[in-house]
């Protein structure tokens, strides 16, 4: 069962029963979740430790396909450049040869420069995660979100700007057109107190319905 974090934070995601309890309730709130978990079957749990080099991969991510951005990862750790301190020791050309662009180099050492405190935001809320990842450059609230939903849990945390899951809802709820990130946002309202798990239903519906990867 999902355990109860402090009334700023609501519920914390920590098992795949969470994750199936969540399901449920969207399942009983919402007809179409309902459909879309009979053709997905059971959702992953999908957590992650928190911490630098989660953030350093989801930078690393950003606007590749998900084979490459596996490619590119792989590369970085076994070059053993996925730290705050190799990334500023490493020269430019050094992280250019694992894959990174020169726009994602300067992303990484913002990053290993902002220094942030990552245990602190363990038990931050939400929106004080959200202000101190967009602080630095390369991180947009997109990035921030999934951070929150995997690496910290949080149970009511959604992601409006993932194409995957506009393009999800739009086959899903048979919209006529995808539903810009303002409209999934203000849709993903009846979905509390279980947005991150809504999240995770509709990329696995993305995944069967479209026969395409979702995120990394």
């Amino acid at each position: 069962m999902a355990k109860i974090g402090e009334p700023r934070l609501g519920r914390i995601i920590t098992t795949d029963a969470c994750v199936a309890e969540g399901a449920a309730w969207l399942a009983q709130a919402e007809p179409g979740f309902a459909q879309a978990l009979e053709l997905t079957g059971p959702l992953p749990l999908r957590l992650k430790p928190d911490g630098f080099d989660q953030l350093l991969s989801a930078i690393v991510s950003q606007q590749v396909s998900v084979a490459a951005a596996n490619a590119i990862w792989k590369r970085m750790r076994d070059a053993r450049l996925t730290g705050p301190r190799k990334i500023m020791w490493a020269s430019d050309d050094e992280l250019r040869a694992v894959g990174l662009s020169r726009q994602k180099v300067k992303y990484a050492r913002a990053l290993a420069e902002a220094r942030i405190n990552f245990k602190s935001l363990r038990d931050a809320p939400n929106d004080e995660v959200f202000a101190t990842l967009t602080q630095v450059s390369g991180i947009g609230i997109w990035t921030a979100e999934i951070y929150a939903m995997f690496s910290l849990g949080r149970a009511d945390v959604f992601a409006p700007g993932d194409l995957a899951l506009q393009e999800a809802a739009r086959v899903l709820f048979d919209l006529e057109a995808r539903p810009k990130e303002k409209a999934l946002r203000e849709m993903a309202e009846a979905w509390s107190p279980w947005r991150a798990v809504a999240a995770r239903l509709l990329w696995a519906y993305y995944h069967v319905a479209k026969d395409r990867e979702g995120i990394r």
